[in-house]
């Protein structure tokens, strides 16, 4: 892909789109426009029927167009956010194959991922995607590489995560376009601390920024999200890292706050919680898949920590994204 060569931006907004992410892209290229003191860039706001989606705060963005009457752009990025999976219709999937088997760039900013996915048009990419929604579309999709990062250009797709990232998206494009400079400009005009690339991981949770400056929690944390459906003992988590049990649990607890068992349950239980709001797995398969030793055990953790039954979730509610 010659990201130089894309100055036409189609956003397909769904219905309660993240309204920070589509806006962020724009503004980008509101501000390279302005900088160059001539149109640089350009960019449409698009439906299947031309009105005006209603994002997930409450407004909406116009002036919209139809997608079918709209100038055909040079990336058509799908726009998401919360219930994606209820805004994902069949005429929409049809659609987004079409304009894949016609050759369009496809991408998607925040959860828009989940609607490529769903149309088989990440199957052997490499994707962003909002860090919520990592665990269920990692088993949901398995064809898909979705990774951590902030966003990712591979082939034909671009693919962003939600909040201000779309903004680090867009700088990199006009990087390509105008010279790193030019973008810096750009970054500088928005107070922008500096622009991120596409291989920096998200900033996930509180436990991820804790962990960040510290190198042996950084390896732990990573070695307990990378055995979730293990259970890992922390005596093995102190023997990869070649330290004594004693010494890691005391480390963990003057660092992150609390004891690295219940650190691991908070995670296993979050991870639970996403997969039953973002899939349609079972209790038991969820339960399995996040290490728990039985459906009732897991049941039980579950309530206790939540507060109410894992039967009470229903991954009609979600996949959300900011």
């Amino acid at each position: 892909m010659d990201l130089a060569s894309l100055s036409r931006f189609g956003f397909f907004t769904l219905p309660d789109y993240s309204m920070i992410a589509v806006t962020n892209a724009i503004e980008a290229c509101r501000m390279a426009n302005r900088v160059a003191g001539r149109e640089v860039y350009s960019w449409q706001l698009l439906t299947m029927d031309g009105v005006p989606s209603t994002a997930s705060n409450g407004l909406a963005l116009s002036p919209c167009m139809r997608l079918g009457a709209a100038l055909p752009p040079d990336v058509l990025f799908v726009c998401g956010g919360v219930h994606v999976r209820a805004a994902v219709k069949k005429p929409m999937l049809d659609m987004l194959r079409r304009q894949a088997r016609h050759g369009r760039l496809l991408g998607a900013l925040c959860t828009g991922a989940f609607a490529l996915a769903e149309a088989g048009l990440l199957e052997g990419y490499r994707c962003a995607i909002h860090w919520e929604n990592l665990p269920a579309s990692r088993e949901e999709f398995s064809n898909t590489e979705f990774v951590p990062d902030l966003f990712v250009v591979d082939r034909d797709r671009i693919t962003c995560t939600g909040g201000i990232a779309p903004l680090d998206m867009m700088l990199s494009l006009i990087h390509a376009r105008l010279g790193r400079s030019f973008a810096e400009e750009v970054s500088a005009a928005f107070i922008h601390e500096r622009m991120r690339m596409s291989g920096e991981r998200q900033p996930l949770a509180a436990h991820d920024r804790a962990s960040s400056s510290h190198p042996l929690l950084a390896q732990a944390v990573a070695l307990i999200e990378a055995n979730l459906a293990n259970d890992l003992p922390a005596s093995e988590i102190a023997e990869r890292l070649n330290v004594s049990p004693r010494q890691l649990q005391r480390f963990f607890k003057r660092h992150m706050g609390t004891t690295l068992a219940h650190f691991a349950q908070e995670l296993r239980l979050k991870r639970a919680q996403h997969l039953l709001q973002q899939t349609d797995l079972r209790i038991t398969d969820v339960a399995s898949l996040c290490g728990f030793s039985s459906a009732a055990y897991f049941s039980a953790a579950y309530a206790r920590y939540f507060g109410y039954a894992p039967s009470r979730e229903s991954h009609k509610s979600a996949i959300t994204g900011a």
